[in-house]
């Protein structure tokens, strides 16, 4: 497999360095960032789930939310 050289600002590479896992290339992070699933593929996942369990994964997901923007500048 080839290489290619690339130019990114500072705050580009910034951002991908932080997104960097343990043990992952730059290449590792691109990909992984990028990769795309059909929203269709996700539909009927919560069917199952209890309205209690619903709500608690919201929360969850809020506090998440809150703590990507924070890191982020958002």
């Amino acid at each position: 497999m080839g290489t290619k050289t690339i130019s990114l600002s500072e705050e580009a590479y910034r951002l991908l360095k932080e997104a960097k896992l343990p043990g992952e290339s730059f290449s590792d992070v691109v990909k992984r960032m990028i990769k795309k699933r059909p929203l269709s593929s996700f539909a009927g996942l919560w069917a199952e789930l209890e309205d209690e369990k619903i709500e608690e994964i919201k929360k969850l997901i809020k506090i998440e939310r809150e703590i990507s923007d924070k890191k982020w500048g958002y």
